[in-house]
């Protein structure tokens, strides 16, 4: 049967007001952010950089030279000036390495806490001056990563390795694991490579074997970290690389596109959003899809702010086939996303996706996933 699109029902057109309505809704919801600083503040910070903070990490922000300071640079020390290094922390993690020192997100012991010497206020002073030693505002700032849903995916450019896992809680058993690579390059652009692997028992004899490998572009077009509002499109074509007879691959090459829009509010409540369509190349063995995902969801971090945080989410995933008579699949994913390591590179999400509409052969599956964010550090560093 050759896909069409000639029919919608009240569902898809609800899906794409409720889309449009998130996408205007930043427009109406400026407020004010901790990158938002005024040159009072960072004229306070930089009297405070140059009598504190000068002496190791340099006048220009670069770091002094190693016959001044004195001790051998860490591989981690930083480099102000340097934007693609900068602006994906967020101010919460200066503010608690200079609280706390480096031991405090597992960096160098060189790095000394100045709880006892500056107050809160001062400190962050001293955030907003660091701040302004990466001259581009075109990169999005760190605050606007958000965290990773289960199945929607997010518009900021990301450096992250996930190893994403589902496998079915009724029915026959199987599940399948998911390989991805992101990779940022540039301000606002990242590559991404997907390679699921199926496992499955099928009349009791298990199959393996890889699935349909995912080739994609992102590109931000818009950040905004005073509004907490971020926009991205992707594009991507997937593979037939998995064998359509033990059901691993649809057998045709599938162009795929969405669009993500991720709101992130002052109370550290987040909304992400992502509205986008499969298109096979032979709509005679696949057919052509749209598909809609948001993620609600609350970052709760302990110890006043900088300690492990932990985001519960609720997901509503639909999808839907472009043929006659089709209806859309609606399904429900609560699940909790936590920082494992100190630096909080390394998370983990588990959850439970459960289908509330056309149920007959759709099972409930237990999802999880664990991510490393290799841009903050490597797999042994940031435990301790």
């Amino acid at each position: 049967m050759k896909a069409t699109c000639r029919r919608f029902d009240l569902s898809i057109r609800g899906i794409i007001s409720l889309f449009v309505l998130w996408f205007c809704l930043p427009v109406a919801l400026l407020f004010a952010q901790g990158g938002d600083r005024s040159a009072t503040r960072r004229a306070a910070g930089e009297k405070l950089f140059k009598s504190a903070c000068a002496a190791c990490h340099g006048a220009d922000g670069r770091g002094m030279s190693q016959d001044v300071a004195g001790f051998t640079r860490p591989r981690t020390f930083p480099d102000f000036t340097a934007c693609d290094q900068t602006t994906p922390e967020p101010n919460i993690n200066w503010q608690d390495v200079i609280t706390h020192g480096g031991r405090a997100r597992g960096f160098s012991d060189i790095m000394p806490s100045f709880s006892a010497a500056l107050t809160p206020e001062q400190i962050d002073d001293l955030v907003a001056y660091l701040r302004s030693f990466c001259k581009d505002s075109r990169w999005p700032r760190g605050e606007l990563n958000l965290p990773r849903a289960l199945v929607t995916e997010k518009a900021y450019p990301e450096d992250e390795e996930v190893l994403s896992t589902r496998f079915n809680a009724q029915g026959a058993p199987g599940g399948t694991s998911h390989i991805i690579h992101e990779q940022r390059f540039g301000k606002n652009n990242q590559i991404e490579v997907d390679v699921p692997v199926n496992f499955q028992d099928q009349n009791h004899t298990w199959y393996g074997g890889v699935g349909d490998t995912t080739l994609a572009v992102k590109r931000t077009f818009y950040s905004n970290l005073q509004s907490g509002s971020i926009f991205a499109l992707q594009g991507g074509v997937l593979l037939p690389t998995g064998s359509r007879a033990r059901g691993f691959g649809t057998g045709t090459t599938t162009f795929e596109t969405f669009a993500a829009f991720d709101q992130l509010f002052r109370t550290n409540t987040f909304i992400q959003t992502q509205f986008g369509a499969d298109l096979p190349r032979h709509t005679d063995i696949a057919p052509q899809s749209i598909f809609f995902n948001t993620a609600i969801g609350q970052s709760i971090a302990v110890d006043h702010g900088f300690g492990r945080v932990w985001s519960p989410m609720m997901e509503f995933v639909a999808a839907r086939d472009l043929v006659d008579n089709a209806k859309t699949n609606w399904d429900v994913v609560p699940q909790m996303q936590v920082t494992i390591s100190k630096r909080q590179h390394i998370k983990a999400d588990l959850g439970v996706r459960v289908p509330i509409t056309n149920t007959i052969g759709r099972n409930v599956q237990i999802v999880f996933y664990l991510l490393w964010d290799w841009q903050d550090g490597r797999l042994n560093e940031g435990w301790r």
